[in-house]
């Protein structure tokens, strides 16, 4: 027998709140250009960038992963799967990086980390614990700024201009993100769940959220065998 899932919560709106999610995931059932979920850090500069998360999504068209913007550019910092060209793209500084033929599925978790250092201005993918070869976007200069980070809308300006068929639907789990370029040891512990560095800016056992309109937390175990 299938097991339905635990709902802790599906709020219209909410204020923030700091949750040790560990077990969890956001859920976005809905198609739409308004739903997301807001994350919050007090840090505002970052030479580097490590975001790793994990998605189950049917969605074949175009989808926003992870959305960081600042005042001076809307994608600060961002992973699209583009779903026209089947390309996974990291953006920093609104300049962006291609990576295709990869094996980003449907139906399925898959873990994804992106990466990037300033200094050099290279970014790289990590799709469960695969790496990608390494590619520039921008170096010389800092994402910093009035940070606003997002999960589930592409920011089109900064904290807004939402694109409904850019928007994701499924679940997403185990959000970190560190103000490094983590090691490919760390990754790998990441993707196999194992005793990991937790993410110093964004880190899901202790998460600084906001829901805004349907998204649920639920357990992250979809199917539960009798």
């Amino acid at each position: 027998m299938m097991k339905l899932l635990l709902l802790v919560g599906m709020l219209t709106a909410c204020a923030a709140v700091t949750q040790d999610l560990s077990g969890k995931m956001f859920t976005f059932p809905l198609e739409t250009n308004t739903t997301h979920v807001k994350l919050t850090t007090t840090k505002q500069d970052f030479n580097a960038v490590t975001v790793c998360q994990r998605s189950f999504t049917d969605l074949q068209r175009s989808h926003v992963l992870f959305s960081l913007a600042v005042s001076t550019f809307s994608n600060g910092f961002m992973v699209l799967w583009d779903g026209a060209d089947k390309e996974l793209e990291i953006y920093t500084q609104n300049k962006f990086a291609v990576f295709g033929k990869t094996d980003y599925k449907q139906n399925t978790w898959q873990s994804i980390c992106a990466t990037w250092d300033s200094a050099s201005g290279l970014v790289q993918l990590w799709l469960d614990g695969l790496p990608s070869v390494r590619k520039f976007t921008s170096s010389g200069s800092n994402i910093r700024g009035s940070l606003i980070i997002m999960l589930g809308q592409e920011q089109d300006s900064h904290g807004g201009g939402f694109d409904i068929k850019q928007s994701f639907v499924g679940m997403l789990s185990d959000v970190h993100m560190w103000d490094y370029v983590l090691s490919a040891c760390e990754i790998q512990k990441y993707v196999n769940e194992q005793n990991f560095t937790p993410g110093n800016v964004l880190n899901w056992a202790a998460l600084d959220y906001q829901i805004v309109e349907k998204v649920m937390v639920e357990n992250k175990g979809l199917f539960l065998n009798c």
